[in-house]
């Protein structure tokens, strides 16, 4: 069996250009600073009056000379090893002291956060160039004055960061666990808290390094960094401004180096923040465009005349790295004003993909739409530009997600949320937009709606926010509500009011709703017909009773059996569903299927008409007696 070709932290780097372009000068300069030793170059103190101010690709000088003679290369080479040296240093300095103060301060909190954080806000009150100005005017000029006043500045903006982590990680169940456990807060602290917030270090050191060089560069500049005869990029520079019209070549080039060094650090920075980030973690580093790419041929007619919504042979995959997973291989179906069909299926067999393929919301990059075409009212979906998909997303089709709380903005009114859906696709005043979502919520049978339209949604209950969810989708007057789990995360009996509240519509307004759900027993109390899908594909269709009462293919037999009915007990499908970047050649299903023969595992399976508008994907099919 295939593995996940999940691409490695430094492949991720190298697909974003930018991180790679960053890897490769940061890797040149330092490289080259290390190898100074090593390098048949001039002593970089050694100075000759006669050879003064070169000019580049002199002889014997490949980036001419200083006011002193000094090889500007040698001195250059060596420069950048210091400078190198003192930001990293410091770095991990800031990194340790302020990592230290944050977990503690986030950990502890109380009197210990109270103390610490106001010594923070003391150190972060101060303009940060001046104090570290103050500090090595205190300690004297030095390059390891100017590495200790680089660190001190740049410590509360580690504390900062690191104590937010904290203070929301010592709150969760797993440190509660571990206080239960026994462990000492040592124990916690190292091996709960620290390991959970180290990538943000990681990322904030990266980050900052560059910063460090540009300060250390600029106290040297100033002359408060390194001394005579000793140099670092920022020293050379601030010895060639005085000769800035005569000689430019002195005070560029440092500059130029100090310039690359810098992008080169901080480009690969942002290459390192997203290879940590694991919802990045797709093989490309671009961001989801606002809508999924299609990759299609010819997309041909609508073949089913009359369709409210028509999928026809939608293919979607997601790649990541150097694999494709198909999480819609051939996907269609129909819907007619008024229906109801519903999708059901093991998770992870791809009915949320197809759903999310229909108004092009798979996230792209990773996902994207490879065949097959959606027909609204005989639109091609696909076929649609983007101002175009924004017109009809939550106007015509309207989604309805699982997570009630996560689809609904936590800083916004129910009011303000549906007001805004509202005047989004219909041109309508405030008020107007208000009195038209009240009405909504109580459509959806929320008691109080004026009261409501100024609740938050973390003031609703769960069954609350999936009403005013489902008014939502309703709030643009849309054709197609899209139900994606609706009532997964709900109690029995707010579940069958859900339910209820989706017939009404559906009988009210006309609506067609596709409904998908891993629940057999849901969808017999509101679908028309059933779309069994496996593996990406459709397995059985056919109208709902018809399917419940006599399925056809295996795959649906087995999972009516996972259902509790009477004195027979449920039972559980052997096995797991196969990885969708390695399906088999012949049915999906065989390996799990006690009926499977040799024909199943090697010969390509189609879907075959049975009658009455019912479908199987299925070499050997149930009969009715076996069913």
């Amino acid at each position: 069996m295939k593995t996940s070709a999940r691409p490695g932290a430094f492949r991720l780097i190298l697909a974003n250009k930018a991180a790679a372009w960053g890897f490769y000068a940061l890797s040149a300069v330092v490289l080259v600073a290390l190898a100074a030793p090593l390098l048949p170059l001039a002593d970089p103190d050694a100075t000759a009056p006669a050879k003064r101010l070169l000019p580049p690709f002199s002889e014997g000088h490949w980036l001419g000379t200083d006011s002193l003679g000094r090889d500007l290369l040698s001195r250059l080479i060596w420069g950048a090893r210091v400078s190198l040296a003192v930001g990293v240093a410091a770095t991990c300095v800031a990194a340790f002291f302020g990592s230290l103060i944050g977990l503690l301060a986030g950990y502890f909190g109380g009197r210990a956060d109270t103390v610490l954080m106001r010594i923070v806000d003391m150190i972060m009150a101060f303009p940060y160039i001046l104090l570290a100005l103050l500090i090595v005017a205190v300690l004297g000029p030095g390059l390891l004055n100017a590495l200790y006043a680089i660190a001190v500045v740049n410590i509360p903006f580690f504390a900062r960061n690191i104590r937010g982590a904290a203070l929301g990680l010592s709150r969760q169940e797993f440190v509660d666990a571990a206080r239960l456990a026994g462990k000492s807060h040592a124990q916690i602290l190292m091996g709960e808290v620290l390991p959970n917030v180290a990538p943000i270090i990681a990322v904030t050191m990266s980050a900052t390094i560059g910063w460090m060089i540009l300060e250390t560069a600029g106290l040297s500049f100033l002359g408060l960094g390194a001394q005579p005869p000793q140099a670092d990029l920022g020293s050379m520079l601030g010895e060639g401004r005085k000769l800035l019209f005569t000689a430019p070549h002195v005070s560029i080039i440092p500059g130029l180096a100090i310039f690359v060094l810098v992008m080169g650090v901080n480009l690969f920075g942002d290459g390192v923040r997203d290879a940590m980030d694991p919802r990045l973690k797709s093989g490309e580093f671009i961001r989801p465009a606002a809508r999924t790419t299609v990759t299609r041929d010819a997309a041909g007619e609508p073949s089913r005349s009359g369709a409210l919504l028509e999928a026809k042979d939608i293919r979607a995959e997601f790649r990541m790295g150097g694999e494709s997973y198909r999480a819609a291989d051939g996907v269609g179906f129909y819907l007619q004003r008024g229906e109801c069909l519903g999708v059901v299926g093991e998770s992870g067999c791809g009915k949320s993909a197809t759903a999310l393929a229909l108004m092009g919301l798979l996230p792209s990059p990773p996902g994207r739409i490879t065949g097959g075409a959606a027909f609204l009212r005989g639109e091609d979906l696909f076929a649609a530009d983007g101002e175009r998909l924004r017109q009809l997303r939550g106007g015509a089709v309207g989604y309805v997600f699982q997570d009630a709380l996560s689809s609904l903005h936590p800083l916004a009114t129910v009011g303000e949320q549906m007001c805004e859906a509202m005047q989004a696709h219909r041109r309508m005043p405030l008020s107007e937009a208000r009195k038209h979502a009240q009405q909504l919520l109580g459509a959806v049978r929320i008691p109080n709606p004026a009261a409501r339209m100024r609740a938050y949604p973390h003031e609703l209950s769960g069954g609350m926010r999936q009403r005013v969810c489902i008014a939502m989708a309703l709030a643009g007057g849309a054709d197609v509500i899209v139900a994606d789990e609706p009532t997964t995360a709900l109690d029995v009996s707010v579940q069958a009011r859900v339910l209820a509240l989706l017939n009404e519509l559906r009988a009210s307004r006309g609506a067609a709703v596709l409904f998908i759900s891993h629940d057999f027993g849901v969808v017999s109390a509101v679908c028309d017909r059933v779309a069994v899908m496996y593996a990406g594909k459709i397995v059985e269709s056919g109208k709902t009773r018809e399917v419940l009462n006599a399925p056809a293919h295996p795959y649906t037999a087995a999972l009516l059996q996972c259902l509790p009915g009477g004195k027979r007990a449920p039972r559980a499908i052997e096995g797991a569903p196969p990885p969708m970047n390695d399906l088999p050649c012949g049915c999906a299903f065989a390996p799990r299927c006690p009926r499977a023969q040799d024909a199943c595992r090697s010969e390509f399976v189609d879907n075959a008409d049975i009658g009455g508008e019912r479908t199987v994907r299925c070499l050997f099919p149930l009969a009715a007696a076996q069913a």
